[in-house]
């Protein structure tokens, strides 16, 4: 069986809509993340509701053509 080398702290937290504050190991500061551009168009998302523009965490599917 394998060892338990490293364990990670972190903390997400759900604030309005797909804005999210990660805590990590690791960064001085928490990191804000949400949707943006093509991926909130996606999701449908009112950009007007999120605010500020963030990161996001994944990247919106691949259309066909």
């Amino acid at each position: 069986m394998s060892k338990v080398v490293y364990v990670s702290k972190s903390r997400l937290e759900r604030k309005a809509g797909p804005v999210r504050v990660a805590h990590l190991s690791g960064e001085a500061r928490p990191v804000i993340y949400s949707v943006h551009g093509a991926i909130a168009e996606h999701y449908k998302v009112d950009p007007a509701k999120i605010g500020e523009s963030h990161a996001a965490t994944e990247a919106a599917p691949h259309r066909r053509s």
